[in-house]
């Protein structure tokens, strides 16, 4: 079977959605967000949540028009990314069970490509039972919505918890 992996143009497009969304909602998510990457003294790292709703109801619009090629290479993208951070280093600092690190890593994100990549390389950095559950499926379940079925994304690989066998000492 033929692995499909993430464009670089997907890739690119994953992330300008997710930052679209986020720039939409103002000054105080970009507050919140720039914070979690160098949290200051007392910063209630949690704030952010109270946001994850507007933003997604903000990523549904923006992606009304998207094709079904494009929500599945979206979903890809999602999927790889999500795996890619599936490691036991970020389930410490995370914790939960699988589910709640798979809802973990959608939070994780979903609050754009600096923060994950600063979690990816420093997992102290993420917070402590936050969670994201929709955006785990996002583009699944968009795809599903609009055309009736989830995406094929032949991928290879799997988001759910523990898949990625790099990522964990077992």
């Amino acid at each position: 079977m033929t692995t499909i992996l993430p464009t670089a143009a997907d890739e690119a497009h994953f992330w300008a959605l997710i930052e679209s969304a986020w720039a939409t909602l103002g000054d105080e998510p970009a507050r919140l967000r720039a914070e979690l990457l160098a949290p200051p003294p007392g910063a209630d790292l949690c704030a952010i949540d109270a946001w994850l709703d507007r933003f997604l109801e903000q990523l549904t619009a923006d992606c009304a028009d998207l094709s079904a090629q494009e929500l599945t290479a979206l979903d890809r993208v999602l999927e790889r990314k999500l795996y890619d951070i599936d490691r036991e280093d970020i389930h410490e600092a995370t914790d939960g069970s699988d589910d709640g690190f798979l809802y973990a890593r959608g939070h994780i994100v979903a609050l754009g490509r600096a923060y994950y990549e600063a979690v990816s390389a420093d997992p102290r950095l993420a917070v402590m039972d936050a969670y994201c559950e929709v955006m785990c499926y996002f583009f699944t379940h968009l795809h599903e919505k609009r055309f009736g079925d989830w995406p094929r994304t032949g991928s290879g690989i799997s988001r759910e918890s523990g898949r990625n066998r790099a990522g964990w000492n077992h």
